[in-house]
């Protein structure tokens, strides 16, 4: 007889399929779920969309995993689930290249207007007169709010603009070469483009606000590959109405799919549906290793990433 999971949201046709075949799936969104329905649950597979609550490990009385598609995991309540015994995967290290890759596109998109520019020409703008300056990436000061695996990706690759790096964690970071700033405000002031890769959650949540818009100021551009929770998105929108900041370019936002109007309104604005890890490559290498946290947690009784 197959063990029986419990899946909170769909994630892919590939990956959903492949749980399917190997275990028997309860699917939260599409299934009724009694109470008798979920006695024998033993493990969640979830997403950041979806998440995994206290309310809904209550209805789980054999539940020993939470298996996590993606490396964000601010919808799976860990603390709840570590009083509970409950051990918490996520997709680490398989996504930071593309993350970063991604946050050194909008980089180079919201200083150099490349958006806006294809914008102007498919207008037929630039037959009245040409297309405005931009700013210069090469040589700017990055600041860079949580230097983990992304963050630390996307050093390397601002190195190769000869951008100088700074960043801010709660402690430092041992082995590298790059100055700490004391608080995200300061780096701020510091940085020509403040690049957010920390974690989202109640610890995080609008590490961005006015003080730290008003520190970046009316030439610096703030870059959220991150969660959207960590950017106070009206104070956000007031520095921009403003001009306050030069710009900002957000994979992320506070609640998405969706995104205020007068984001969308500012032409110094890029927007992008949370893109980071969505490459064809990155995808499959996400499921796989969700699979396979899944798989050894059944065979093994452990978690490949825990958390």
């Amino acid at each position: 007889m197959k063990q029986k999971i419990l899946q909170s949201g769909p994630i892919s046709p590939a990956l959903d399929g492949r749980l399917a075949e190997t275990w028997d799936v309860v699917r939260l969104w599409a299934d009724p779920t009694p109470a008798e329905a979920l006695a024998d649950i033993r493990a969640v597979v979830t997403s950041p969309g979806a998440g995994c609550d206290a309310a809904l490990m209550d209805r789980l009385p054999k539940l020993g995993a939470i298996v996590n598609f993606g490396v964000g995991y601010d919808k799976v309540d860990v603390a709840a689930a570590r009083a509970r015994g409950v051990v918490v995967s996520n997709t680490p290290g398989v996504l930071d290249e593309c993350v970063a890759d991604l946050g050194m596109a909008l980089i180079l998109d919201v200083l150099r207007g490349t958006v806006a520019g294809d914008r102007f020409v498919r207008a037929g703008s630039w037959t009245s007169g040409p297309f405005p300056p931009a700013t210069r990436v090469w040589g700017k000061r990055l600041g860079i709010v949580g230097l983990g695996r992304i963050g630390s990706a996307l050093a390397r690759r601002a190195e190769a603009f000869r951008m100088s790096i700074a960043y801010h964690n709660r402690s430092p970071v041992e082995g590298i070469p790059y100055p700490r700033h004391a608080s995200v405000a300061d780096l701020a002031a510091w940085a020509d483009v403040l690049v957010l890769t920390l974690p989202g959650g109640a610890a995080t949540r609008h590490i961005v606000s006015s003080d730290e818009l008003e520190a970046l100021g009316p030439n610096g551009f703030l870059v959220n590959i991150a969660r959207g929770s960590v950017v106070d998105t009206a104070a956000l929108i007031a520095a921009l109405r403003h001009g306050r900041i030069g710009g900002a370019a957000l994979d992320v936002f506070e609640n998405e799919p969706h995104v205020p109007d007068e984001l969308k309104s500012f032409d110094n604005v890029v927007l992008l549906p949370h893109l980071g890890s969505a490459t064809r490559e990155t995808r499959r290498a996400m499921e796989d290793l969700t699979f396979d946290n899944a798989a050894t947690w059944f065979a093994e009784g452990r978690l490949i990433t825990p958390v």
